[in-house]
């Protein structure tokens, strides 16, 4: 443990005091069915590290293909089971696909937290997909809009809608009254500006809301919310968080009880993953999922950054089931041109969501073990070989 770390734990083991019968990972799960607001919050404090910079707001997810890994990550769910990712609404469909005891989103920009802080107040205050997205949006609901609407059904009907000023006023003091006076989290002055400005943009742009990165080309097709929600897998299947109610209330009720928490870290770091590693450890909990988008193609660019990350994974509860979920672009990668996140190099993409724009790509589910005996046989030197040791 470094000196880093020792606060963190600290904190950890201050929170374990506060539940019930903390076990191994070899019993049974002791984790409450609820986590109350003081021990969430805690740790979405003592987990976080300082917060750092990305080069875009990253409001909505980029990966069209999710629809086509969940159902492996469904498989691979158990009565112990916890999932870590990273980034916005994606964590969601992964979340109903894989019904966990606990979920941790783990970002290095301290926005994303605030991001999730609001669409956790956002499914508290909505028992429906169609308030969840009238709330989203600042839009009215369309009466015709009911348990069976499909995706399509919701997000044609609030692309049609007309934002509402007085309806975006109600529900940011709705939102900032659940959060600050019935949770009593103490938000500050800056994250309140934050939870605004998100806020904000999800009212300006609506269902055509879309990932945008500044200083990026211009033309390229990123996938709006509605492109997203409404994916469909390989057979046509529906597959996100809003497919249907049932799924829905998955990630409803997981939020309802405090079980998704917002943590700020670096997947490289010495504090976020170590702290919620050793909690998860102490509930008798394992990490069956970790979505990981893209983000080891940016560690791997600086070789510290791959081995400490790799470190961190191999520390966390895991087992024969436990994956980790990658995203691959076509013509993405570290090195040459073309490639719109700082390099090009281009991996091949195949199988499915491989087809249609250069941003389209796949989504694989590699299983952890295999990747850290590749990692300690020193068979992972970039990105391109992650890439191409899972088929």
């Amino acid at each position: 443990m470094t000196r880093r770390h020792a606060p963190a734990l600290a904190g950890i083991i201050l929170l374990l005091l506060l539940l019930p019968d903390s076990g191994t990972a070899n019993r049974r799960p002791t984790l409450p069915d609820r986590l109350d607001d003081a021990a969430f919050w805690r740790l979405l404090t003592e987990c976080s590290e300082p917060g750092g910079t990305f080069r875009s707001d990253n409001l909505v997810s980029n990966e069209r293909a999710f629809p086509a890994v969940l159902p492996e990550v469904a498989r691979r769910g158990s009565p112990a089971s916890a999932y870590i990712g990273v980034g916005p609404e994606q964590n969601f469909s992964y979340l109903a696909a894989l019904k966990p005891r606990i979920a941790f989103i783990v970002d290095i920009r301290r926005q994303n937290a605030v991001l999730h802080l609001l669409y956790k107040a956002i499914f508290e205050l909505s028992p429906t997909r169609a308030e969840f997205l009238s709330r989203l949006f600042s839009r009215p609901r369309a009466r015709h809009l009911g348990p069976n609407s499909t995706p399509r059904d919701l997000m044609q009907a609030f692309a049609i809608g007309t934002p509402s000023r007085d309806l975006f006023e109600a529900n940011t003091e709705d939102i900032r009254a659940l959060l600050t006076k019935t949770h009593h989290w103490p938000l500050g002055s800056a994250d309140l500006a934050g939870l605004s400005h998100v806020y904000e943009a999800f009212y300006e742009q609506g269902p055509e809301i879309k990932y945008a990165m500044r200083s990026f080309r211009r033309g390229v097709p990123f996938p709006s919310l509605a492109e997203l929600m409404t994916a469909t897998d390989g057979q046509g299947v529906f597959r996100s968080f809003l497919a249907t109610e049932n799924a829905y209330n998955v990630v409803r009720d997981l939020q309802a009880r405090n079980l998704i928490v917002p943590i700020v870290g670096d997947f490289s770091g010495e504090r976020a993953l170590a702290t919620v590693g050793a909690f998860l450890r102490s509930q008798g909990l394992v990490v069956t999922a970790f979505y990981a988008s893209n983000v080891e193609m940016y560690l791997l660019r600086n070789d510290d950054g791959g081995r400490t990350f790799y470190r961190n994974l191999s520390a966390l509860p895991i087992n024969g089931q436990s994956v980790l979920v990658r995203s691959v672009f076509r013509g993405v990668g570290p090195g040459g041109p073309g490639g719109p996140f700082g390099g090009g190099g281009g991996y091949p993409v195949t199988g499915p969501g491989a087809a249609g724009t250069g941003l389209d790509g796949r989504l694989q589910a590699d299983p952890i073990s295999g990747l850290l005996a590749a990692v300690q046989r020193g068979e992972i030197a970039s990105y391109a070989d992650l890439v191409a040791r899972v088929k």
